[in-house]
């Protein structure tokens, strides 16, 4: 039999907008390529469920991908939760030139999109893939809501009718959405001369769900001198193109550009509170929309730590911090990886007199909407006790990340929900924000005794 060739054909794309993305045997000659190369590197074998089972299977059928049943090949895709790390970690990728133009990821979001074109989308896809209208629909009457996500019956009968793992921990509506709480208080006066000026991308998470990370960004913000907009929003659109439905995925990222683009062409930058969102509207609104406007749009987002720290370096951070949270778990969030520009949350909580933070680098397994589904959550809380454990080892006196379903997964393998940097930040320029106070600094000869 003859060997697959590594360098790409005509059957390579990531562009749903180019009309052989979906044609299926295209898409079968691309998993074999990128299959074939993933079975003979190995490199991201820990990475994630997906590669594991690969190896596995292909080296059950003689060392040859083209042996597998349609079964498997669909098991390796289900199995991967669009972590990217494999993308982060791959030698041979469109981000590093390489001729074999490997995007793993990317080609998983292709095969979802494909079969569900074909087979049409299922009803637990269609309702993660849209979370917008379960929020609204959750918000109406929160207390409610709430209670039949805890309630064992309800979920028993969600578990039968929509997929989603009876024990799975589920985020809890808020009492306000955070564009209700905007309404209701306003945003803060901007400064004559701002130190830069900023659009929040506030999430359909913490607009639905926990809103304490977006009023805290907006006290950071106002303590750093920014000016401060709102802007309307829906869905950055990755559940969607996560379960395959690129055509809403689609209409939400072009419903985004159409009402951020004015804002980032006054100077705003983009702060998108999670780093998923800041991932999908930075590196795929470009390929997903297609459009200039959309690759403008992606040049202004920014993750709020990145923006944070961009003022530090500048001179222009606030460094009043009046209380210490003391020792902190920091949990990196893997699409905060992907986007290559830093820990700054982690760092902007070392800028806290008193501070001192212990760094948590692995993978939680919740991504997305992975977690939540019957046949994945047992496997996600595996994947996920590495980081479990990294945190309860840390034995700190609070938990932080950026990621808000990072968060519910460690509160659901650590009994303790990790707060989001910014939430820390805003209570440290409190005097009571923390029961500790910050430490006076050193006097000036005891400062130079120490530097000896």
């Amino acid at each position: 039999m003859s060997r697959i060739e590594a360098r790409p054909t005509d059957a390579l794309t990531y562009d749903p907008n180019q009309p052989h993305y979906w044609d299926r045997a295209k898409l079968d000659v691309e998993i074999e390529r990128v299959f074939d190369i993933c079975h003979g590197c190995r490199l991201c074998f820990n990475l994630c469920p997906s590669f594991p089972d690969l190896f596995k299977s292909v080296d059950a059928k003689g060392d040859d991908v083209r042996n597998l049943t349609t079964a498997e090949k669909d098991r390796v895709i289900d199995l991967c939760y669009e972590c990217k790390l494999c993308e982060v970690k791959c030698p041979y990728t469109p981000r590093d030139n390489h001729e074999f133009q490997l995007d793993f990821p990317a080609l998983v979001l292709r095969a979802r999109a494909v079969k569900a074109r074909a087979e049409g989308l299922g009803r637990r896809e269609k309702m993660l893939g849209n979370p917008d209208r379960t929020g609204k629909l959750g918000s109406k009457v929160p207390a409610l809501a709430n209670w039949s996500c805890r309630n064992a019956l309800q979920r028993r009968v969600m578990e039968k009718l929509l997929g989603i793992h009876r024990d799975k921990q589920l985020p809890e509506f808020a009492g306000e959405t955070f564009e209700k709480w905007i309404a209701r208080t306003g945003l803060p006066a901007a400064p004559a001369e701002p130190a830069a000026k900023v659009a929040i991308f506030h999430t359909c998470f913490v607009n639905y769900y926990n809103t304490s990370p977006g009023q805290a960004l907006v006290t950071v913000l106002e303590k750093n001198r920014c000016a401060i907009a709102s802007p309307p929003q829906n869905c950055c659109g990755m559940p969607a193109l996560d379960g395959g439905d690129v055509a809403f995925a689609q209409k939400q990222a072009r419903a985004n550009v159409e009402s951020l683009l004015p804002l980032a062409r006054q100077g705003y930058k983009i702060a998108a509170i999670n780093p998923t969102c800041s991932l999908t509207l930075r590196r795929e609104y470009p390929t997903l929309v297609g459009t200039p406007e959309a690759r403008e749009l992606a040049a202004a987002v920014v993750d709020p730590g990145e923006l944070l720290y961009h003022l530090r370096r500048e001179g222009k951070f606030n460094r009043d911090f009046r209380s210490t949270p003391g020792k902190v778990a920091y949990h990196v969030p893997c699409h905060l990886k992907a986007q290559a520009v830093g820990l700054r949350g982690r760092d902007l909580l070392r800028q806290i007199p008193g501070t001192e933070v212990t760094t948590v680098d692995a993978c939680t397994a919740h991504d997305g909407t992975w977690a939540m589904k019957r046949e994945f959550f047992e496997l996600s809380m595996k994947w996920g006790e590495k980081a479990f454990n990294g945190m309860r080892e840390a034995e700190a006196d609070f938990m932080a990340t950026d990621c808000p379903l990072a968060a519910i997964q460690i509160e659901q393998g650590t009994g303790v929900r990790p707060f989001n940097p910014v939430e820390l930040l805003a209570r440290a320029y409190q005097p009571d924000g923390f029961a500790t106070p910050v430490p006076p600094p050193a006097p000036p000869a005891a400062a130079e005794e120490t530097k000896s």
